[in-house]
């Protein structure tokens, strides 16, 4: 299958997700605004996602998915399913009991987690409901962990689909009840009555999401037993072994966001919710263009890294470069140029208000500074996987850590919200200037002279398309807070308008080729020996 295939397949699926994602965040906005209830509710979503990024969707997919799939087709037909099916029990006999323990010790603990994230003066009533909000939407953690299992065990027979879509479930649960909310009470209930109507509706998500994959699981012929002893046995032992540095460096991002919780609750007004709408928008390309193209590239990279082809693996690690930055660049100027009308026309209303809006675009505007960083360090990091080393990116992970708590602790009440979206790209670009530098000095990718030549043409392109949205931005300025028809439209004319231009230029100083997509679409690799 090609890579613009497998990334199309994976990308247009989050894709949705992140439209939908982006539509709840705008029902979000306008039922609950932004206020202490809100930051409250998105610090208590925030805490199961770290634990779940760390443990199972890096650590676990980085560890366990060339495992499983090594058994998988070291056999021909049913032998090899069997070994992997043998295997992936053995790892779900000792992964579900750790994640019930973590969930009960969490539960327990977190009126210690609220309180060190926070570290200020809080009122008890604020703190009660962020506590609730919090044990309530934990157990999400367990679900959506053992989801994240059987999407590695499918993504290894390339079904990438389930795996791609059951976050479509949870945005649509969201939805389903903010509207259900809005519909049967509206401004008349409290704001802290509505948050722990929606509170709810996540561990509600994650039961759907775990009974979707499921489905799928048993479609491919796996069958696993969720409750048995647990089986320490030495290919467990290995993939504990391989897993902790990649959790380690894991560890990395998710105490970065912690730590930015941390920083924001520092501030005064709604910072946590202020940063939180503004990155659902950063999330959009980073989800459908980094997120794929790290998914889709590793296999291919493992089969040729496997045969000691390093120009077949530098191939596919430039198409995938070049592609990334094809499509983040312009999604990065347009996000910068028009942030606070794109956060105005999508995200005020209701309790949402202007001043709202424009301090969230002047955050989206600082935060996408970082957005071509954030997808490169998706593309890069899986030539280190391929080569089983997770420490490195360890180590890169840690640096833009450290400077991103730096800065924070320099500069937080001088830059506020807008210095911790600073510090955020900042950290983002460190880290992908050190990955890049360790392959280059390992002799294992450079980048060419036509794929910098070609990358420059991109940013030619880019630019050409900036200017022309910050003339025709000022031109629709009255259509941002009108009607959904006429905000529709002034959506609409802007995306237009990037498209043409950057696309046009692209194609006119080639940027972009039909030799160049035909490369994308090609739908194999050459056989590797």
């Amino acid at each position: 299958m090609s890579l613009l295939k497998n990334v199309g397949t994976i990308g247009s699926l989050t894709m949705v997700s992140r439209v939908a994602g982006m539509a709840r965040e705008m029902i979000f906005a306008r039922v609950l605004g932004a206020n202490d209830v809100t930051d409250a509710w998105f610090q208590a979503l925030i805490i199961p996602n770290v634990f779940r990024r760390l443990f199972a969707e890096g650590a676990f997919s980085a560890a366990f998915v060339p495992m499983f799939s090594k058994r998988l087709h070291s056999k021909d037909g049913e032998d090899g399913l069997d070994e992997a099916r043998s295997f992936s029990q053995d790892v779900i006999s000792v992964f579900v009991p750790v994640l019930i323990a973590l969930t009960a010790i969490f539960e327990i603990a977190m009126p210690g987690v609220i309180w060190l994230l926070s570290d200020k003066p809080i009122n008890p009533d604020e703190f009660d409901y962020a506590v609730d909000f919090a044990r309530i939407m934990f157990p999400y953690i367990f679900l959506v962990s053992v989801v994240t299992l059987l999407t590695g065990m499918l993504n290894s027979v390339s079904r990438f689909g389930p795996g791609a879509s059951f976050p479509i479930i949870l945005n649509a649960v969201l939805i389903a009840t903010l509207l259900w909310v809005e519909a049967t009470g509206g401004v008349e209930q409290s704001v802290e009555a509505m948050g722990y109507v929606v509170a709810w509706a996540i561990p509600v998500a994650g039961v759907l999401q775990l009974a979707w994959l499921v489905y799928w699981a048993h479609v491919e012929g796996f069958r696993p037993r969720w409750i048995s002893r647990p089986r320490l046995t030495p290919e467990v032992k290995r993939l504990g072994i391989i897993a902790l540095p990649a959790a380690i460096g894991g560890g990395a991002y998710q105490i970065n966001t912690l730590l930015q919780v941390y920083f924001l609750n520092q501030l005064e007004g709604s910072a946590v919710s202020w940063m939180n709408y503004a990155d659902r928008l950063n999330q959009l390309p980073l989800g459908i263009i980094g997120i794929a193209l790290s998914t889709a590239i590793l296999p291919t990279l493992s089969k040729f890294v496997g045969a000691n082809d390093k120009q077949g693996a530098a191939r596919v690690q430039s198409n995938a470069i070049e592609l990334g930055m094809l499509l983040t660049l312009p999604a990065a100027v347009a996000l910068a140029i028009c942030a606070v009308p794109f956060i105005t026309m999508i995200f005020q209303g209701g309790r949402f208000d202007a001043a709202d809006a424009a301090i969230t675009g002047n955050v989206l505007a600082v935060l996408v500074a970082g957005l071509p960083a954030y997808v490169l360090v998706k593309v890069l990091v899986p030539s280190f996987y391929a080569r089983s080393d997770t420490r490195t990116p360890v180590y890169a992970a840690f640096a833009a850590l450290v400077v991103f708590v730096g800065f924070n602790v320099a500069f937080l009440q001088r830059f506020g919200v807008e210095g911790v979206a600073a510090a955020s790209a900042i950290g983002a670009w460190l880290n992908c200037g050190i990955l890049y530098a360790v392959l280059q000095a390992r002799g294992h990718y450079r980048l060419d002279w036509p794929l910098l030549g070609r990358l420059a043409r991109q940013l030619i392109a880019a630019a050409a398309m900036g200017a022309a949205l910050f003339y025709a931005r000022d031109l629709l300025t009255e259509f941002y807070a009108a009607g959904l028809f006429a905000r529709l439209l002034a959506l609409g004319a802007l995306v237009a308008c990037a498209v043409v231009v950057y696309f046009g230029v692209a194609f006119a100083i080639g940027a972009v080729s039909r030799e160049r997509i035909a490369i994308f679409m090609k739908k194999r690799e050459p056989k590797v020996s």
